[in-house]
């Protein structure tokens, strides 16, 4: 069964909170114009944002993390946006001789020993390279939603993160039936593994399916017990200094 057969649903005030989204967007470009980047992480709410960009022509670049370790599915989307909407996806790896001494000291199973080599892990491919894509920006744009956890529950339409950039999360009161019926009517291209029971979808050794019941991040760092299942890519920024520091 497709995702979209599975999740998608019309609901009560979907009209406007599309008009909304779509206004946060066109403001936050005209506010910080050449100087605003989508961070897409290519998941279902990114794909709905990056379609939302591209159809309405907003002067907004598009990046993504390409991390060493993404699900084939994954990586196949860049091609995809690119060739449908006729955009360049910046694409930012982590620095190659960080990878090689992390793996050479810790190995490529790392993740699974402990919840600080995990972070190291996250801090090398994802919270360097996002770094990157940030420089030189005042203001970046999310895919994150309220419903998505509770860690996630009280974000803001727009907010400033540490480094006193604008953060814009315009589907942050948007249910999972909300993208998934934007996508369906405005045929999004999205990842394969979301027709496989992957609503969030990260590294391939750090993702997996979720059974009937599961909260929607239970798939990420399932082994973990920890309640805030999260990279550090919306962590304070002393946290995330901590997290490279420690394993550059």
């Amino acid at each position: 069964m497709s995702a979209i057969t599975l999740y998608a649903k019309a609901t009560e005030g979907f009209d406007a909170r599309v008009a909304s989204a779509l206004a946060l967007l066109t403001e936050a470009a005209a506010a910080h114009p050449g100087s605003i980047v989508q961070a897409t992480s290519l998941g279902a709410e990114d794909m709905v944002i990056t379609d939302l960009i591209a159809r309405h022509k907003l002067p907004i670049a598009i990046g993504t993390l390409e991390t060493g370790m993404l699900h084939a599915e994954t990586v196949s989307l860049v091609l995809s946006i690119e060739s449908r909407y006729g955009v360049s996806v910046e694409v930012y790896e982590p620095r190659k001789e960080s990878v090689i001494q992390f793996v050479g000291t810790h190995g490529d199973r790392a993740m699974y020993e402990s919840l600080e080599l995990r972070k190291g892990c996250c801090a090398i491919r994802k919270l360097e390279p996002l770094s990157r894509m940030l420089d030189k920006r005042t203001a970046w744009v999310t895919g994150m939603r309220r419903e998505q956890s509770d860690n996630r529950g009280t974000v803001a339409f727009s907010e400033q993160d540490d480094k006193g950039r604008t953060k814009v999360n315009p589907l942050a009161d948007w249910s999972w039936a909300d993208v998934w019926h934007y996508i369906d009517l405005h045929k999004v291209p999205y990842n394969a593994l979301h027709d496989q029971f992957y609503p969030s979808i990260g590294c391939a050794p750090c993702t997996r399916a979720i059974a009937v019941g599961e909260p929607f991040r239970a798939g990420r760092w399932w082994w973990e017990d920890e309640a805030a299942k999260e990279c550090g890519l919306h962590v304070h920024d002393e946290q995330q200094v901590s997290m490279i520091g420690a394993h550059q």
